[in-house]
């Protein structure tokens, strides 16, 4: 399985950026432009990769998901399952400690993941332990998880930035229904202050268990407007910027001082329906949109060939993709199926979209709402705060008065389950989860549910491959594309970390100036 990612990992794009090599050195400021603000640095509150970013300078999962897809020893030394896979026990790092001085331990990992367990805490990404029925300490560094039955992805699910250990003693601090907002971790930065709608400063860790990072401090901005990231960096007000508008790019690559950094990715965009709200309660009204838009011509015109169109839930180089689609341009059947569907005469909907949070996004969602105009669809375009945006999609089915909203999904296990299930598995519907379209098919739940508990790998691809041809039938979103990165970073800014999972990580970072 890993060896077909890495391979597709590898094949599609730059994965780490090395310019103007130079001998690493201790000191200075890093300054990271981000698009949106974090709605979280608690790990069980955090629902997004900028949250994810920054805190993974900060917390630590027990597991590492490298850049080439292999999963690396973190907190983690190492990892052994019983012969029926249903207790996983890890063995912990001895030489790690927290940054208010608290040991890092198999209590502390218990105290965690009990957190996250705790139906009370609400943890929206609860589900990727969903099959866990204990935690228990094995020894001083050993601790035992149980399932009640095989949970397969239950490594991969190990490895997300919202199941990172904070410290014990932070915990023990918390009121009933709390959240952290200054997290104390084990990662190689500390938190040193939340400038609300302004920025985050990390101060390294001295003590770090794998050596002090080089860095004295990074600042991660919060800058929504693509332009105003651009300029930051041409001025030297930032160092490194994420999602660079693809016009941008050849004035950028004509600046000596600047690099482009093409990234892969592992995160599909669409555009839900709300499935319980009608029309999109019709399978063929949904079917029509998907025919309405042109995403391809999204791909040239509006990111500059930085991507494909969406031909599954999930991208290529996910375990358990399966190529369903795409869904070619044809407005004149999405005509035909409005009409079939008793909408001749046109819809008036709402279109929720994010701005600054993805590659071109608002952009895009101007040019989805002329797509539909032409086959009768009017669109009032929504813009919301990415932190009030996150909030609101929470609601539950009787509150959701959305009819269409604009998300991206990264699989950032590499495996079908967190790509698949969470967003359309009837179970995760809000407050639960985070299948914000309220889409049910009993058959596609019965193959995701048999999938979790299936320890043979060609059995569990054949399963996906099932729900994915399902979903594609049922098209509950609208499909657009599967996206791509494109950063920048400046002369002398050495050893950043450019992830497919969407990560900017500065920890092995240095500034040469």
């Amino acid at each position: 399985m890993w060896k077909r990612v890495l391979a597709t990992l590898v094949g599609v794009g730059l994965l780490t950026a090395a310019v103007w090599a130079a001998t690493p050195q201790y000191g200075g400021s890093m300054v990271i432009a981000i698009g949106v603000e974090p709605e979280s640095l608690d790990p069980i509150g955090m629902s997004s990769a900028p949250a994810a970013t920054v805190s993974e300078h900060i917390s630590q999962p027990l597991i590492y998901l490298d850049v080439d897809g292999t999963l690396q020893p973190s907190l983690a030394e190492s990892w052994e399952a019983n012969e029926d896979v249903t207790v996983w026990t890890l063995y912990l790092r001895q030489d790690v400690t927290f940054h208010d001085g608290t040991p890092f331990n198999a209590e502390a990992v218990k105290m965690n993941l009990d957190r996250f367990l705790d139906p009370e805490s609400a943890a929206p990404f609860r589900f990727l332990l969903g099959r866990v029925t204990e935690v228990r300490v094995a020894g001083e560094y050993a601790v035992e998880i149980h399932t009640d039955e095989t949970f397969a992805p239950m490594l991969s699910h190990l490895s997300h930035s919202f199941i990172a250990m904070v410290s014990p003693e932070q915990l023990r601090g918390l009121e009933p229904g709390e959240t952290i907002t200054n997290p104390i971790g084990t990662g190689p930065f500390k938190m040193e202050r939340w400038d609300r709608g302004e920025q985050i400063t990390l101060v390294a860790n001295e003590d770090y268990w794998g050596g002090r990072p080089y860095l004295d401090e990074v600042v991660f901005k919060f800058v929504p407007e693509d332009a105003a990231r651009v300029v930051m960096l041409e001025t030297g007000e930032a160092d490194a910027i994420m999602r660079v508008p693809p016009l941008d790019v050849p004035r950028l690559q004509a600046n000596p001082a600047v690099d482009v950094v093409y990234a892969t990715s592992v995160r599909v965009i669409y555009i839900g329906f709300n499935n319980l709200r009608a029309p999109f309660t019709d399978p063929l009204v949904r079917q029509a949109l998907n025919y309405a838009v042109d995403k391809q011509e999204i791909i040239d015109v509006i990111l500059d060939g930085v991507g494909q169109p969406s031909t599954a839930p999930v991208v290529p180089a996910v375990f358990g993709y399966y190529p369903a689609g795409p869904y070619e341009y044809d407005p004149d059947k999405a005509r035909e199926l409005l009409e079939q569907a008793g909408y001749s005469d046109g819809l008036k909907v709402t279109l929720y979209h994010p701005t600054g949070r993805y590659l071109m996004d608002a952009t895009i969602a101007e040019t989805v709402q002329s797509y539909l105009m032409d086959v009768g669809v009017e669109a009032e375009l929504i813009t919301m705060e990415w932190g009030a945006y996150l909030a609101y999609l929470q609601s539950p089915p009787e509150d959701a008065d959305y009819d269409l909203y604009m998300l991206g999904w990264g699989t950032v296990t590499l495996d079908a389950d967190y790509g698949i299930y969470a967003l359309l598995h009837s179970s995760q519907w809000p407050p639960a989860g985070w299948a914000v379209g309220f889409y049910e098919n009993p058959a596609v739940d019965a193959a995701l549910d048999l999938a979790r508990v299936t320890p043979d790998v060609t059995v569990r691809e054949l399963l996906y491959h099932t729900a994915i041809q399902g979903i594609w039938q049922d098209a509950p979103w609208l499909f657009l594309h599967d996206e791509g990165q494109i950063n920048a970073v400046r002369e002398g800014v050495h050893g950043l970390i450019h992830h497919p999972l969407e990560n900017i990580s500065a920890w092995e970072a240095w500034v040469d100036r």
